[in-house]
C-alpha cells in the first residue's frame, strides 16, 4: 500500500508539470487556433538560461525570477516577429513555422551548450522534510504549480488585462469594436504561455537533467493533458495533466513497466482522438452545413 501510494503522490507531482505545459498550450490554442509544437522547447531554452544565471554565481531564486521575465519577453518577441507574419496563412504553413522554430530553438541550444547532460539544482533539497511518498523536490514543485495556476487564475478572473486577453482570444473582432488592442493581448498570452513553460522547464530539470532534448518526452505527455481535458478549455487542461501524471506513474509502476510509460501517451492521446475529440471539459462545436 505504501508503494501504491508513493506512486500515486508522485504522479500528482509529475501531473503539475504536465498542467503547467497543457495550460501554456491551451493559452497559445484559444489565440491563435494551433497547437505551438516548439512549445517544450522555449521550456528547455529558457531553463537553460536559468542554468546559465546559477553557473555565473546568481541566487537561485534571483535567477528564477529572471528567467520567468526573460522567457515573458522572448514569448512576446517571438509572436512580434514570427507568429504574427503567418497569422492568416494557410495551416500547414504555419505548422511549418512552428515546427522550424522547435528545431531552430534545439539546435541554437545544442550549438551554445553542447548536448551534454548537465545537472540542474533543486531549490527544495530539505532535510527536515521526508516521507515515504514524496521528495522534497516533489513537494515543492506541487507548491508552486499551484501558486502559479491559482496566480494565474486571479489573473484572468479579477484583473482588468486578464479579462481583455480571454476576450480578445475567445472573440477578437468583438474584442476590437469595444477598443482591445487584439494584436498586443495576444502577443501578452504568447509571452504567459512561455513564463509557464520556463518554470515548468525549471521544475523538471532536476528529475530528468539538463540538455537540449529533455523536453520531447514531456511535451507528449502535455499533449496528452491539453486532449484529454480539452484543448480550448484551461481548466480541463490542468485536470488533464494531474490525471495523466497519476496514469502514467501506475501504468509504468504496475502494467507496461518504466521503458513503456512513453507508450501511456500515445495510447491517451489516440483514444482521446478516436473517442472524445473535445475531451472531457472541452466544447463541441456545431456547425449547420
Amino acid at each position: 500500500m505504501e508503494a501504491f501510494l508513493h506512486q500515486l503522490f508522485s504522479g500528482l507531482a509529475t501531473g503539475g508539470i504536465y498542467a503547467a505545459l497543457a495550460l501554456a498550450l491551451v493559452m497559445i490554442y484559444q489565440s491563435t487556433h494551433h497547437i505551438n509544437f516548439a512549445q517544450g522547447e522555449m521550456a528547455m531554452f529558457s531553463t537553460y538560461l536559468a542554468w546559465t544565471f546559477i553557473d555565473a554565481g546568481v541566487p537561485y531564486w534571483i535567477a528564477f525570477v529572471a528567467t520567468v521575465g526573460v522567457s515573458f519577453v522572448l514569448g512576446v518577441i517571438i509572436e512580434r516577429v514570427v507568429v504574427r507574419p503567418v497569422e492568416h496563412a494557410p495551416v500547414l504553413s504555419v505548422v511549418i513555422v512552428f515546427i522550424a522554430l522547435l528545431v531552430i530553438l534545439n539546435s541554437v541550444a545544442g550549438w551554445i551548450y553542447s548536448y551534454t547532460i548537465k545537472t540542474f539544482p533543486s531549490p527544495f533539497e530539505w532535510e527536515a522534510v521526508r516521507n515515504p511518498y514524496l521528495a522534497p523536490h516533489e513537494i515543492g514543485t506541487v507548491g508552486v504549480t499551484v501558486v502559479v495556476l491559482l496566480l494565474l487564475y486571479a489573473f484572468f478572473r479579477y484583473t482588468s488585462l486578464g479579462l481583455a486577453m480571454r476576450a480578445a482570444a475567445q472573440n477578437p473582432v468583438s474584442s476590437r469594436l469595444a477598443g482591445i488592442r487584439v494584436g498586443w493581448m495576444l502577443a501578452l498570452g504568447w509571452g504567459l504561455a512561455a513564463a509557464i513553460g520556463a518554470i515548468a522547464g525549471m521544475m523538471i530539470a532536476p528529475v530528468v537533467y539538463l540538455d537540449p532534448n529533455m523536453m520531447s518526452g514531456i511535451m507528449l505527455y502535455a499533449f496528452a493533458a491539453a486532449l484529454l481535458g480539452g484543448i480550448d478549455n484551461p481548466i480541463g487542461a490542468v485536470i488533464g495533466g494531474f490525471v495523466v501524471g497519476v496514469v502514467e506513474n501506475l501504468a509504468g509502476a504496475y502494467v507496461v513497466g518504466t521503458e513503456l510509460k512513453l507508450t501511456v501517451a500515445l495510447v491517451l492521446i489516440i483514444g482521446v482522438l478516436l473517442f472524445k475529440p473535445s475531451g472531457l471539459f472541452g466544447r463541441r462545436y456545431v456547425t449547420r452545413v
